[in-house]
């Protein structure tokens, strides 16, 4: 602290030393300090604001000047051309997104006065304004709301922008608004910055959608795992998959290579059979097999075409009569393939 600032702290009324003790305290007791505007906030809807973030956070309303001085003599200086207007000095050890979404979340809608400023555009929904019909209906006429006497009440025609962001709030605008019982703003605390970690944060970088945020995270944390496989690039997170997916390779080469392998043989047994027994189903004669062979069933043949099919029935016929033939010639070659068969199942 400089020697002037020394001399102007010990100027200051005893009171003023005590806020500003207090006012270092908060600051120095939680991880993230924010400044946040309290404007247009009843003193008792403050009072329960404050009842609310009891446990979650700590506000603190005091002179700007003095949290200021606060400020400073903490290190927190990058906060200091916030106070402005009603602010107040608020502590939280949660990180400053779960705080500025745990304020805008508390906000409640309030009526709007006139000579403010319109935080967003002014709409008078299309309906019944519930209003018996009178000199209502040309002050919402006058305001530029597209509205009438129907059915016995005044009713808006359509929906009607009646003013626009950022712009002035008229008496007459007010008293409408009033009428209808709509409330075009938001109160609540307003968080100005907040400094955590020694990096500052502003509004606009609080204001994200953590659900979006988080999903983002986790398609990319996803892609970068599967380049990380497809690269073959161990880490601790894919060596696992990588080791996996190399001894899947690895049996699957095994098996085609037929590599008689401790590990491989019941596998290996496994697909000798299967093709076994698909052999087996391609032989019409039973006894030319053994006879735990003889139950497997023929495998399908392809549909013939419809096409040709009456024209060809008879030469099919035909074809059966000689198969018949062929098979009575071939008895005794077919007692030789028995023999065969026998002396290799055994």
């Amino acid at each position: 602290m400089s020697a002037q600032a020394e001399r102007k702290t010990e100027n200051l009324p005893q009171w003023k030393k005590e806020e500003v003790a207090e006012l270092e305290e908060l600051i120095e007791s939680y991880e993230s300090v924010g400044i946040v505007g309290i404007a247009g906030i009843p003193s008792k809807q403050l009072q329960d604001m404050r009842r609310d973030l009891h446990g979650t956070a700590e506000l603190r309303v005091s002179r700007n000047t003095l949290q200021v001085r606060a400020l400073e003599e903490t290190g927190l200086g990058d906060l200091v051309e916030n106070v402005e207007g009603q602010v107040g000095i608020i502590g939280t050890n949660e990180n400053p997104f779960s705080l500025y979404k745990e304020l805008e979340a508390s906000k409640t809608p309030a009526p709007i006065n006139e000579g403010e400023v319109a935080p967003n555009d002014i709409v008078i929904p299309e309906g019944d304004t519930g209003v018996d019909p009178g000199p209502f209906v040309g002050e919402l006429q006058s305001i530029g709301a597209n509205a009438r006497i129907e059915d016995g009440s005044i009713q808006v025609m359509e929906d009607s922008t009646v003013l626009e962001a950022g712009e002035e709030v008229t008496a007459d605008l007010a008293n409408v608004l009033n009428e209808l019982g709509i409330e075009p703003k938001e109160v609540g605390l307003d968080l100005r910055a907040a400094v955590a970690d020694g990096v500052l944060f502003s509004p606009e970088d609080l204001d994200i959608d953590i659900e979006a945020y988080q999903s983002d995270v986790s398609t990319a944390a996803a892609r970068a795992r599967n380049l990380s496989v497809n690269a073959s690039f161990p880490t601790a997170t894919t060596a696992p998959t990588l080791i996996a997916k190399a001894t899947g390779e690895a049996k699957s080469l095994g098996l085609q290579a037929a590599v008689e392998d401790e590990e491989l043989m019941p596998d290996l047994v496994s697909k000798a059979d299967a093709q076994l027994r698909a052999l087996a189903a391609q032989i019409d004669d039973e006894e030319a097999l053994p006879e735990e062979l003889q139950d497997v069933e023929v495998a399908a043949q392809p549909v013939a075409d419809d096409e040709g099919e009456d024209e060809s029935a008879d030469e099919d016929t035909d074809a059966e009569a000689e198969a018949d033939d062929d098979t009575d010639d071939d008895d005794d070659d077919d007692g030789d393939g028995a023999e065969g068969l026998g002396e290799m199942f055994g």
